[in-house]
């Protein structure tokens, strides 16, 4: 906890500069720093209330009562510290102080250490859009039938949390929000980076046979006893081996806002990247 708050201290600071200097339209201060009064919920309380808000979802006005505030001092703190978290990007294992934040990161680090990458997509449900708003249908999964945003989620082969992004809206297929991230360039550029993936994927594995490993298709109804017992060895060996990405996928959703997204859609992103950085931290420890 003194290291996270340690770590966003500057950047708040920055953060708060700067928004005093656009409001004084560019101009410099005309007191000198620190003068003027206390803000009525320390830093350190901010990091707090923000963190309790994303592991169980209370509400805003309740943190207010315990810190003695009013609710919109905690909404505010919420929206200075949650996009220091989710920049901060994902702790890497055994390399204290690197951190990945983008896919190229990823790939670079796997191409450097040799990882095998774990690669799914998971779904969380969310609000439904309003009627007759443009673009409605696209957040209807195909799946769960319900409307969801649907993130990508990679990992080691321990399980550990390594990134997430490419947040797309539950209608769109899981390859191609992976494709929209700029993917196949990337296998292209790291032919020695492996990841293994479920059938969601089987285009990028037919694209990469080298590269990504998905479960074997499945045989035609007038198979053999013999085809069909090589197809399920095939599947439960290649399951084995890929299952580490739904514990880590696990991980994050145990959180309370993951587990039915009530808040607005255009913050779901933030908030996401938010948690999963946080949980990054823990599993980089193992």
């Amino acid at each position: 906890m003194g290291g996270l708050i340690e770590e966003l201290a500057d950047l708040w600071l920055a953060q708060q500069e700067s928004r005093l200097r656009d409001r004084r339209g560019g101009r410099d201060r005309l007191r000198a720093e620190g003068a003027g009064p206390d803000h009525a919920l320390p830093f350190v309380d901010r990091v707090i209330a923000t963190l309790v808000i994303l592991r169980f979802q209370l509400p805003h006005a309740a943190l207010g009562v315990l810190h003695g505030v009013d609710r919109s001092t905690i909404t505010r703190a919420v929206h200075e510290i949650r996009p220091l978290l989710a920049q901060r990007g994902f702790a890497v294992p055994e390399r204290p102080g690197i951190r990945l934040r983008t896919l190229a990161d990823v790939f670079a680090y796997a191409a450097a250490e040799e990882v095998e990458l774990r690669i799914d997509g998971t779904e969380v449900q969310v609000r439904r859009p309003a009627a007759h708003k443009p673009g409605r249908r696209a957040f209807v999964s195909g799946k769960k039938k319900q409307n969801t945003m649907k993130p990508t989620v990679i990992g080691d082969g321990d399980g550990r949390l390594l990134w997430t992004g490419a947040i797309r809206p539950g209608r769109m297929h899981d390859v191609t929000a992976l494709r929209t991230e700029g993917i196949e360039d990337l296998l292209h550029r790291h032919p020695d980076v492996k990841a293994r993936v479920d059938s969601g994927y089987q285009g990028l594995a037919r694209d990469f046979p080298g590269q990504v490993t998905a479960p074997p298709k499945k045989p035609s109804k007038d198979a053999t006893a013999e085809q069909a017992a090589a197809y399920e060895q095939a599947r439960h060996q290649q399951s084995s081996q890929r299952i580490c990405v739904e514990h880590t996928i696990a991980e994050p959703k145990q959180w309370r806002p993951l587990q039915r997204w009530i808040g607005r859609r255009d913050s779901f992103e933030e908030t996401f990247q938010a948690i999963a950085a946080l949980v990054s931290d823990r599993t980089a420890k193992r």
